[in-house]
């Protein structure tokens, strides 16, 4: 009976309480379930939004990085235009002090021979008047120039006094300098054309080419440049007109006799600024510079 009993209460059903007992608790835990799958999903929300306006920052961030970037490149292209142009105008003006030291030079070179000549021609007029011969007709004096002459109009009396080959240079050397490339090419011209045996007269074919190459003229440039190069061999101006004639070829597309000249002003004329100058632009275009030029 005691047996019977106890498996009668083992097999019997649970109590209706029991199970009511264990439905709420299951729903309780679903409930709080559900409230964390909610929070979950809010968090989740949260983060999206907070994520989304950074990635909105940093977009913005980096269009204003960008913005910034182009204005610097802006400022920089245009510091590196002026800077050129600075340099260019600082360039021209060391030639013309250049060759007004050169030209001071020659005068001083020729000032011994002047004095002695002057002195001989003294003797001579003396020599004359004592035996009272006329001493002669005096024109223009060797080494003037008659503007009216050169333009058709050179008669005495026609108002244009001649001027000195010193003068004509120094007046063509300025307006060059100055920028009034028209003129100084008419006075360099004129030069060449009256003093074409003075020491300057190679120093004017070279400024030709620099007006011509100022001027956007590469081919003049480079036809006055390879005539200081062919008809004046001692010119001072020798290496500047190799290096301007190979410059020029490089700007009309003649890449390879350009860099034939710059490599020959290397060659003959190691150490100078013409040379330094050279080798700057071969390494500018992608052609070798000589190893002996680097030393």
């Amino acid at each position: 009976m005691f047996f019977g009993a106890l498996g009668g209460t083992i097999l019997a059903p649970t109590p209706a309480g029991a199970i009511s007992k264990e439905m709420i608790e299951l729903q309780q835990q679903v409930a709080q379930i559900l409230q964390m799958q909610q929070d979950l999903r809010s968090a989740i929300d949260g983060n999206n939004a907070s994520t989304k306006t950074l990635v909105q920052q940093s977009l913005d961030s980096v269009n204003k990085l960008s913005g910034e970037m182009g204005s610097l490149q802006k400022s920089v292209q245009e510091v590196q235009a002026n800077t050129g142009a600075r340099i260019d105008t600082m360039t021209q003006q060391t030639q013309g002090l250049s060759d007004n030291l050169q030209d001071v030079q020659a005068r001083v070179g020729k000032l011994s021979q002047q004095l002695t000549d002057v002195q001989n021609l003294l003797q001579s007029i003396d020599a004359k008047v004592s035996s009272g011969a006329p001493a002669g007709g005096v024109g223009v004096p060797t080494g003037t120039y008659n503007p009216g002459a050169a333009a058709g109009g050179g008669v005495p009396g026609g108002g244009m006094a001649p001027i000195s080959a010193d003068t004509l240079y120094q007046n063509a050397l300025r307006d060059y300098t100055s920028g009034k490339y028209d003129l100084a090419h008419q006075e360099f011209s004129d030069y060449i054309q009256n003093f074409p045996s003075n020491d300057l007269a190679s120093n004017a074919q070279f400024y030709l080419g620099e007006v011509a190459y100022a001027q956007g003229d590469f081919k003049g440039a480079i036809a006055s440049y390879d005539n200081v190069l062919v008809n004046y061999p001692k010119s001072f101006k020798l290496a500047a007109s190799l290096l301007k004639k190979g410059l020029a070829e490089i700007e009309t597309g003649l890449k390879a006799s350009g860099t034939r000249d710059l490599r020959e002003v290397e060659r003959r004329f190691p150490g100078s600024d013409e040379a330094k100058r050279a080798q700057a632009k071969l390494r500018e275009i992608g052609a070798a510079v000589s190893p002996r030029a680097t030393h």
